[in-house]
Formats: C-alpha cells, sequence, structure tokens
C-alpha cells in the first residue's frame, strides 16, 4: 500500500489563500458591472448573456486550480512504498579492531588508530552492497556495530571510535570470536573478517587460533593486518607530567597473524605506513562478490511533478484562451 504525505506540510496553509482570492474575484466582477438608473428593465429583461460571457469566468478557475496544485507541489508530496525483495551483489564484512593503548603510536599519521579509521571507512563507502560489522577489542571486547548496510551508521560509529573506551590489553582471540558470533548465521557465500592489531595476544578467554579454527567451521575467511613501522616507533607513556611519547620496539606477533590467516584461507598483511594500509585494503578491496538476498524498504517516492505539469498546462490553456477566444471580453 502506498501513503501519501508531505515533505514541506506547512506550504500547505497557503492553500486558505485560494477563498480569499475566489472573494477578490466576485467583488471585482461585481464592481466592473456599472450602475444606471432607468425607469424599467424591460427592455433588458429579454437580453441572454452569451456562452462567452459565462466561459469567461473559467479563466479564473484554470488559474486557481493553477495555484492550488502548485502549493500542493511545493508541499513535496510523497509516498510510502511496501517492501522489496532484492538479490544484489556483495559479502558480509565484520572489521575487528584494536583500539588498546599503543594503537595511539605516531608512526602512522596522525596514530594508527585514526588512521585504520580512516582507510576503512574509505573502504567501507566503496562497497555499497556489502553488510559490514564492527567489533573492537583491546583487553576486552564488544560490538560496535552489527551487520548493517546503513554505511551511514557505520561511518559514525567508527568515528566515535576512541583508545580507553575499554579495559586495555590486546585479547585477539576474545576480538576474533565475536566477529566470527556475529557471522555464524549469515546466508552470504562470502563472509570475511578483518582483523587489524598492533601488538601481542596477552589477554581474553580464548586463543586466536581456536577462535580461527571456529571461523574456518563457519566458513569465514580471516584477513589479518599487523599495523606499525618496521623497527622504533614513538609510543604515548603517561607520566606524572602528563602523556609523553617514547621510542619503543614495535612487537607484533606475525607469526600469529599468518596463521590465522592461513588456517581460513586468508592474507596477511604488514601496514608499515598511511600509503602501505591503504594498498592492503585496496587489496582486499579486490575480493570476489557473492550474491545475497536482502530486504529493500523505499520509504519515499517524490509525487510533486504531476501536480507541477498540471498546474502548467492549466496557466497555459488560461494564457492562450485570454489572449485568443476571450480577448475582446474584459
Amino acid at each position: 500500500m502506498n501513503n501519501i504525505d508531505f515533505a514541506y506540510p506547512y506550504f500547505l496553509y497557503f492553500l486558505l489563500v485560494i477563498p480569499l482570492l475566489i472573494l477578490w474575484y466576485w467583488f471585482k466582477y461585481k464592481k466592473n458591472n456599472a450602475d444606471i438608473q432607468v425607469s424599467t428593465t424591460e427592455s433588458f429583461e429579454n437580453t441572454p448573456k452569451s456562452i462567452r460571457q459565462y466561459l469567461f469566468h473559467g479563466l479564473f478557475v484554470l488559474r486557481i486550480l493553477a495555484i492550488a496544485l502548485l502549493i500542493i507541489a511545493l508541499a513535496r508530496p510523497q509516498t510510502s512504498t511496501s517492501r522489496k525483495d532484492i538479490t544484489i551483489e556483495g559479502i558480509d564484512i565484520v572489521m575487528a579492531l584494536d583500539v588498546s593503548g599503543s594503537m595511539l603510536a605516531q608512526d602512522l599519521r596522525p596514530d594508527r588508530l585514526e588512521a585504520a579509521k580512516d582507510v576503512a571507512i574509505d573502504f567501507i563507502l566503496g562497497r555499497p552492497n556489502d553488510r559490514v560489522g564492527l567489533v573492537i577489542f583491546s583487553g576486552e571486547t564488544f560490538t560496535q556495530c552489527p551487520l548493517t548496510t546503513d554505511h551511514a551508521v557505520i561511518k559514525n560509529l567508527f568515528k566515535d571510535v576512541k583508545s580507553g573506551m575499554i579495559e586495555d590489553g590486546t585479547a585477539i582471540g576474545d576480538g576474533l570470536a565475536t566477529a566470527v558470533n556475529r557471522l555464524k548465521d549469515s546466508k552470504a557465500i562470502s563472509k570475511v573478517i578483518i582483523l587489524l592489531t598492533d601488538g601481542v595476544n596477552n589477554m581474553g578467554s580464548l586463543d586466536p587460533l581456536s577462535a580461527a579454527e571456529i571461523a574456518k567451521i563457519y566458513g569465514i575467511r580471516i584477513y589479518t593486518i599487523g599495523v606499525g613501522t618496521i623497527g622504533m616507533a614513538p609510543y604515548p607513556v603517561q607520566t606524572p607530567f602528563g602523556l609523553k611519547y617514547q621510542d619503543m620496539e614495535v612487537n607484533i606477533d606475525e607469526d600469529l597473524l599468518r596463521q590465522v590467516a592461513v588456517m581460513t584461507n586468508g592474507k596477511y598483511f604488514r601496514a608499515t605506513s598511511n600509503r602501505k594500509l591503504k594498498e592492503i585494503y585496496n587489496e582486499i578491496d579486490k575480493l570476489e562478490k557473492s550474491k545475497i538476498d536482502v530486504t529493500e524498504f523505499r520509504k519515499k517516492k517524490e509525487e510533486f511533478l504531476p501536480f507541477a505539469l498540471w498546474a502548467c498546462i492549466f496557466l497555459i490553456f488560461e494564457l492562450i484562451f485570454r489572449n485568443t477566444v476571450f480577448r475582446t471580453l474584459p
């Protein structure tokens, strides 16, 4: 069923002008009839008015209809459409993002976390047909956004992600397990986890390799990204004088991340710079797409055009008749 509503309903108040215009026209027409004094009206009683004189008022009717239709068009009538099942090309992706304190290291600009967020957002916006979810982890893990095709929502939730939101640490296994839980019931043929971290698994209740085994059972492919330069990097350190940055050795468990990727037919990447991180996401972007069924709701459809067209037609006819058929009438 289609339900008509208006984007700008306050424009409909202008319809109150229509009765005022009709009154104005009536008084104006009455005033145009001159008054004369005669002894008798007998000589006028048998003088019929021509059809053209009656039809002349139709010009005003056309103009009133045009004004009313233009007002309705300005109010932007819209219809709400019913659900529609469609098949689109896409995959289901859950992004598991490390938000531990070390992600504030500045070997990427402005820091690892912000660089990862910016590139991930661009990646998501470049895949409009995919369902995407977001899991964040450090010492704990939770789902920031479940799988959704509303990429504007997940973009805003990405921007809200900050280091320190949850207990510090690096629970890679738990982060993977939460991401797997979000994908295990997916009906998509291609299910992918993109895990980004800069450290070594040191917390959590589940071993990363065990989480990878579970992902393999559900047919989930894991792409792992180790982010951080080779050698030393400026890490944030809390001191009595505030937050300071000290050069410390970059320590990423690449063997573990590589094993997790290989076990699930994925791939391991090392991002040592902003440019390299973007290249990694571009490579992942070349993944195959699979068909998935989604229910689409086309909530709004503009319906103002017919009203505007009929208003123009009435105005054109009024101008034509006024300057041809009724040209000699007042």
